[in-house]
């Protein structure tokens, strides 16, 4: 597969994941995202900002948030963010220094 076709295909598969989260889940909250998976929508957000920059591209990081949550992040946490219960807030806690640490 050559370079072109790849990128491409890592895009559409981008695109789909963050429609997935954006639309289909917007249930599902960021600390099991994290919890379960290491990373969530803010990671998703943090990595596109970081990759603009990469390129010379200057994005701030709520332009980064728009564009993964598909709204403003204070909209997106007003109408989809439930309140996490402590231990939640533990297993992030230790998700959170294990696969983001000092990133963010």
């Amino acid at each position: 597969m050559d370079d072109r076709t790849r990128t491409e295909l890592e895009a559409a598969t981008f695109r789909t994941l963050v429609h997935h989260l954006m639309v289909k889940r917007p249930d599902v909250q960021n600390i099991d995202l994290m919890n379960l998976g290491g990373f969530c929508r803010n990671c998703l957000s943090r990595w596109y900002q970081e990759a603009a920059a990469e390129r010379g591209i200057e994005m701030t990081k709520d332009a980064a948030r728009e564009i993964v949550y598909g709204m403003p992040y204070a909209d997106w946490v007003a109408q989809h963010q439930t309140a996490a219960d402590e231990g939640k807030k533990a297993a992030f806690a230790k998700a959170f220094a294990e696969n983001v640490g000092k990133k963010a």
